[in-house]
C-alpha cells in the first residue's frame, strides 16, 4: 500500500490502476502537508467516480484539512457534487463551515453550481447564510458573476439588500465587479442602488471606482447622487476622476457644476484628474482659467497638480508653462518666487 501515491491518483484521475485490495478508508484519508487527503484531491480534480462507493462515507468526507474545507466543499468549488452520493448531500453536511465560515454552499453558489444541489433542499434561511465576512450565497455568487445561475426564486429586494459585515448589499458586490447586469432590471432602484456601506459609500462610488458607472441606469447618474458624500468626504465622481471613469458618465450629464464641486477637503473632480493623469477625460470646454485655477483649502490647483506630476501634456497649450531658466530655477530654489499655478 505504502508503494502508491494516492495522493497524485486523485489529482491525475489513475485510481483505476491501483489495485482494488489497496484502496482503503486508511489510504484515502492519509493527509499531506495542507491536511488534504486524498479525497480532497480527487473531490477537487473529478476523481472521485472511480472509487468504490463504500469508501464515499459521511466520516469519510467530511474530514476537514487545515483550511477547514472539506472534501464536499471542493466538490462543490469544483461544480463536482454529482459526483458526491446523494445520500450525503444533506442539510448538515453543505452547511459545514470553513475555517472562514464558508460552506459548500457558497462555493457553489460562486461556482455557479446550486443546481446541483437536492431539489428542495435550498431555502431562504440557507440563501441568507453568512460567512465570517457576512457574506450571503448571494454575495459570493455576484462576486463571481454567477448570478445569472442562481436560481431566480431566491432573488429578491430583501436577499439582494442583506449587508455583509461591511454593509456592502449584494449590488455593491455586484456593480463593484461588474456584474450588476446581471440582476434584473426592476431591482435596481434609487433605495437599493444609493443604500450605504458602512463607510456610506453608495453603489455609484463602487461602479466610480472600479469602472462600471457604465452599468448603473442613466436616470441614477444625477448631479445630487453624484455628489453624495462618503463618511471620508469622497464623492461618486470625485471617485471617478481619480480613477479615470469620467468617460463613463453619459456627456448630456456631465456639467461644469460636477466637474468643480468640492469633497471635504476642498479638492475638485479636476484636482483628482489632473493628480492621477486623467484630465484627457475631461470635456476640453471645461478646462480654463476659471476652473484649472480653483485652489483646495491648502490652497493647491488643479494647473498645479498636473505640473507636479508630470501631466502637463493634458493642459490646454495656453496653461502649459514654459520650463524655467535657470536663473528662474535659481530663484524657485531658494524660496524667492514659485512655479507658475502653484
Amino acid at each position: 500500500m505504502d508503494d502508491f501515491d494516492f495522493h497524485a491518483a486523485a489529482r491525475e484521475g489513475t485510481f483505476p490502476l491501483i489495485p482494488a485490495e489497496s484502496l482503503s478508508l486508511e489510504s484515502l484519508t492519509r493527509r499531506n502537508a495542507s491536511g488534504n487527503t486524498p479525497l480532497h484531491l480527487a473531490a477537487k480534480y473529478g476523481s472521485l467516480d472511480q472509487l468504490p462507493q463504500g469508501l464515499l462515507t459521511q466520516a469519510s468526507l467530511t474530514v476537514k484539512n487545515d483550511a477547514g474545507y472539506t472534501p464536499i466543499h471542493l466538490a462543490a468549488r469544483a461544480g463536482r457534487l454529482t459526483q458526491i452520493p446523494a445520500a450525503l448531500l444533506t442539510r448538515e453536511n453543505l452547511l459545514v463551515r470553513s475555517n472562514s465560515g464558508y460552506t459548500p454552499l457558497h462555493l457553489a453558489a460562486a461556482a455557479g453550481t446550486l443546481d446541483q444541489v437536492p431539489a428542495g433542499l435550498l431555502a431562504p434561511d440557507l440563501v441568507l447564510t453568512k460567512t465570517d465576512h457576512g457574506n450571503t450565497l448571494l454575495h459570493d455568487a455576484a462576486e463571481n458573476g454567477t448570478l445569472d445561475r442562481f436560481p431566480p426564486a431566491f432573488i429578491t429586494r430583501e436577499t439582494l439588500a442583506a449587508a455583509n459585515i461591511s454593509g456592502e448589499t449584494v449590488l455593491h458586490v455586484a456593480v463593484f465587479n461588474g456584474h450588476l447586469d446581471q440582476i434584473p432590471r426592476q431591482f435596481l432602484t434609487a433605495e437599493s442602488l444609493l443604500a450605504q456601506t458602512a463607510g456610506h459609500d453608495t453603489c455609484l462610488h463602487a461602479a466610480a471606482i472600479s469602472g462600471h458607472l457604465d452599468q448603473i441606469p442613466p436616470e441614477f447618474l444625477t448631479h445630487e447622487n453624484l455628489v453624495r458624500p462618503s463618511k471620508s468626504g469622497h464623492t461618486p465622481i470625485h471617485a471617478a476622476a481619480e480613477s479615470g471613469n469620467v468617460n463613463q458618465i453619459p456627456r448630456e450629464l456631465l456639467t461644469v457644476d460636477l466637474i468643480i464641486s468640492r469633497n471635504d477637503f476642498g479638492d475638485t473632480p479636476l484636482h483628482a484628474a489632473a493628480v492621477e493623469g486623467h484630465l484627457n477625460q475631461i470635456p476640453k470646454e471645461f478646462l480654463n482659467r476659471s476652473t484649472l485655477m480653483i485652489r483646495n483649502y491648502t490652497g493647491g490647483t488643479p494647473i498645479g497638480a498636473a505640473i507636479r506630476n508630470k501631466h502637463t501634456d493634458q493642459l490646454p497649450p495656453e496653461f502649459v508653462p514654459r520650463p524655467p531658466g535657470k536663473w528662474q530655477q535659481f530663484l524657485h530654489r531658494i524660496g524667492f518666487s514659485r512655479p507658475p499655478y502653484t
